[in-house]
């Protein structure tokens, strides 16, 4: 059996209408709403986007996080240890660290920040923060690469580190650490 709108042409009119004819969106809002939409997921987050998660390779060894508080001020905070190869054993190590970016240099594809930096640290040479916990000053140099399609940030640090209290004397008064890390901003 053929369909009757094949054989008979008024029977066209005999076809199943469907029921969300009246309720289709114009396209007069349709088409305007799709292009922002794609103009908007097409756009990259920036790597300096709030808060910035990861690891840092070096003296101190551990967890980083950096939170922006301004366009070019942060807050950074490591939990880790202070020298994995010291001979008289892991010391826990923390942190707080203000950094402020005076100048940004901008690629087509990268951003990099020069970040200066003043806070404390405490850290302990016996591993457990118990009996010989340590106190110092640290003004950290740190220099960025943030890459402007990507969450990524790579990043350079040598910090000027100023024991204030030693409570075995057995750590210079002024010392030089430094590594290399990367976060991931959210």
């Amino acid at each position: 059996m053929r369909a009757p709108w094949l054989t008979n042409p008024r029977a066209v009119d005999a076809r199943p209408r469907l029921a969300y004819d009246r309720r289709m969106p114009s396209l007069r809002w349709t088409l305007p709403l799709v292009v922002a939409a794609t103009v908007l997921a097409g756009s990259a987050a920036p790597a300096h986007a709030g808060v910035g998660v990861g690891l840092f390779l070096g003296r101190p060894l551990g967890f980083t996080v950096k939170a922006d508080l301004k366009p070019r001020t942060a807050l950074e905070v490591l939990l880790g240890v202070d020298d994995w190869n010291r001979d008289r054993g892991r010391g826990g190590y923390a942190h707080v660290t203000f950094l402020a970016t005076p100048f940004v240099a901008r690629g087509s594809s990268v951003l990099i920040p020069f970040r200066l930096g003043i806070g404390g640290a405490i850290f302990d040479d016996g591993g457990d923060f118990g009996n010989d916990l340590n106190v110092a000053a640290r003004a950290p140099f740190e220099l960025a690469f943030q890459f402007r399609r990507s969450p990524v940030e790579l990043y350079l640090e040598i910090s000027l580190r100023m024991v204030l209290v030693d409570s075995n004397d057995n750590d210079p008064f002024l010392d030089v650490d430094g590594g290399a890390g990367f976060r991931l901003y959210f």
